[in-house]
């Protein structure tokens, strides 16, 4: 099922645009090119229009926010909607502060996103106006666990189709949902959560998938959460006892540019619901 997906990123090379957070732009461009895209950013409002189109996909990542950025996202993702191209909404941080909170949702009700990516806690404040945030992080307390799954897979379910969004839900067990299915995704490593932008990044390489395979989103973005946490799994394999969290995020991004096809096809771990 993936081997395609992931294929197609090889071929097209799509050129995503990013209007993302300072602190893992570098990693978020790193990625892209690993993964098989391509990435440009441009987060000026004299020119967020003018490269979306130039583009065929777009990440709006909010985790370094600030009043110069919000007018960018918002012109580029009505500009990526007009033109049909994919959106992804990375909602960093959604419940720790007011501007985040509702430039969030601001952001899903006038882009109308293809796919929202974030943590359990985001994903809850978006849908309920709730969520325990420690800072960018998941509370303990939103933890996907195997004793709350069908419980959190029908949450997904219902938020996918009151917002019109693929749901995109990390963690512990990522869940990926549309109004009527769920991946439960099984792949990924404790020790990503020690690595400053493994989500950012998560997020760059679904809006390769979803522009190189348009016509199933669904499918694009669990290929995409398949692919980073195998990419996790393997690079945690490749430590040696001197290595920490920065050889840990090279690796990562090593990990991506190696991963086949084939090879994500073997290695997806998940479950439909």
């Amino acid at each position: 099922m993936f081997q395609e997906i992931a294929a197609n990123v090889r071929a097209k090379t799509p050129l995503i645009h990013n209007i993302t957070n300072y602190v893992t732009v570098n990693d978020c461009a790193n990625i892209l090119l690993a993964c098989g895209g391509s990435p440009i950013m441009a987060d000026d409002i004299g020119e967020a229009e003018e490269i979306t189109a130039l583009c065929s996909g777009l990440n709006l990542n909010i985790g370094t926010l600030n009043q110069r950025t919000i007018p960018a996202m918002l012109a580029a993702g009505r500009r990526a909607k007009e033109l049909g191209h994919p959106v992804v909404l990375d909602p960093v941080g959604a419940g720790a502060s007011t501007l985040r909170t509702s430039t969030a949702l601001r952001l899903l009700e006038e882009v109308k996103p293809t796919v929202v990516r974030g943590n359990i806690s985001e994903i809850k404040t978006l849908a309920l106006g709730s969520g325990s945030t420690k800072g960018v992080d998941a509370d303990l307390a939103d933890r996907v666990t195997p004793e709350n799954l069908d419980q959190m897979a029908a949450f997904a379910w219902e938020f996918s189709a009151q917002c019109g969004a693929v749901l995109a839900i990390t963690g512990a067990i990522d869940l990926v949902a549309d109004p009527d299915r769920v991946f439960c995704i099984y792949n990924g490593h404790p020790d990503m959560s020690r690595v400053t932008g493994t989500g950012c990044q998560l997020s760059a390489v679904t809006a390769a998938y979803l522009a190189a395979n348009p016509d199933d989103p669904l499918t694009a973005a669990a290929a995409a959460v398949c692919a980073m946490g195998l990419c996790g799994e393997i690079a945690h394999a490749r430590l040696s006892p001197l290595d920490g969290n920065a050889s840990y995020r090279t690796y990562i991004i090593d990990a991506m540019y190696n991963l086949t096809p084939e090879a994500l096809e073997q290695g997806a771990r998940y479950e439909m619901r």
